[in-house]
């Protein structure tokens, strides 16, 4: 969600009034299919008292989401309309704290716990430390979120650090209290703080692909048995649903990543093109990889249709 850096017009532009309007959209969207994911889960919670490790997975990354994009949207609106608002002390350092530690810890829960959590659960491999993870997963949950949310932190504080400096930086080298477009300082500073996300994406993009293929293996083996022994399994279907929403996750990471390195590029922060797709994604992945999820899990996808057509007969009654 970087690619908004440092307007130095205080006037709103066209091209800027464009993009602004199209992530509010994209926001709006992601912000209601993330809130109705918790609202699912917080209220099967309290029926049940309990929750299952795939629910908890998916609540904290829905509340990730959901933060996330909201102080995406803060930070890339105020930096398009009021940027002398935003970059003073301290509102720019909190709003890059807030930002960066739900990005990291969307995308951390996302790909190292979610796919990590289908592939330990459903892959099928004669191995004893995969029997044992298999085992043990129920009980690694609740760790492996709290470890993506501390990384999650640190990074959160690394950021808020550095976007302290180059703030002081700036106002002691411009005088002013927005970020001046002749000092390079920031964007070198900046740089770092990519290289540190770009380090949290590849590690996260590394676990998607390995349980990927780690289930993809593990389908095409089992498919091979039943061949074999000419009969059908109940898990076929597990495999097969855990595939959809790895695979799906990982075009869609696959793009968010591109993307990612487009934005670590110098050269393509003066192309608008560039600029434009990366802030059209950027916004969209969220929301867009949160209704795949839905659609995933059946108890998700009923409570979704009850939802709309609800809403349908209450169109109907006021008409």
């Amino acid at each position: 969600m970087e690619a908004c850096h440092s307007p130095q017009q205080s006037n709103v532009t066209s091209y800027g009034t464009t993009i602004l309007a199209i992530i509010s959209l994209e926001t709006f969207a992601g912000v209601w299919i993330n809130a109705f994911i918790v609202c699912v889960l917080c209220i099967g919670w309290v029926k049940k008292k309990t929750l299952n490790s795939n629910e908890k997975i998916l609540l904290l990354l829905g509340c990730s989401r959901f933060w996330h994009l909201c102080f995406s949207w803060v930070y890339c609106s105020f930096s398009i309309t009021y940027p002398n608002y935003l970059y003073v002390q301290p509102t720019f350092q909190l709003i890059v704290f807030f930002q960066s530690f739900f990005n990291c810890s969307n995308l951390w829960v996302s790909a190292s716990c979610l796919c990590f959590f289908y592939c330990i659960k459903i892959a099928n491999f004669r191995n004893s430390f995969f029997n044992y993870l298999k085992v043990q997963i129920d009980r690694m949950v609740p760790w492996l979120l709290l470890a993506s949310v501390l990384s999650a932190l640190a990074i959160g504080i690394v950021a808020f650090d550095m976007a302290d400096g180059e703030l002081s930086y700036s106002q002691n080298s411009t005088g002013q209290g927005h970020v001046s477009k002749q000092s390079g300082h920031m964007d070198e500073n900046f740089f770092q703080t990519y290289f540190i996300y770009g380090f949290g994406f590849v590690t996260s993009f590394t676990a998607v692909i390995c349980s990927a293929l780690l289930l993809l293996f593990s389908l095409w083996r089992h498919k091979s048995k039943m061949k074999k022994n000419s009969m059908n399994s109940i898990s076929m279907d597990a495999h097969i649903r855990a595939m959809k929403s790895v695979l799906s996750f990982l075009i869609t990471y696959s793009i968010n990543f591109i993307f990612l390195i487009l934005t670590l590029i110098p050269s393509t922060k003066e192309e608008n093109h560039v600029v434009f797709l990366s802030l059209l994604y950027l916004y969209a992945f969220p929301g867009v990889h949160s209704l795949l999820l839905i659609f995933s899990s059946p108890k998700m996808e009923k409570a979704l249709l009850i939802w709309l057509l609800s809403c349908v007969k209450c169109k109907v009654c006021m008409r």
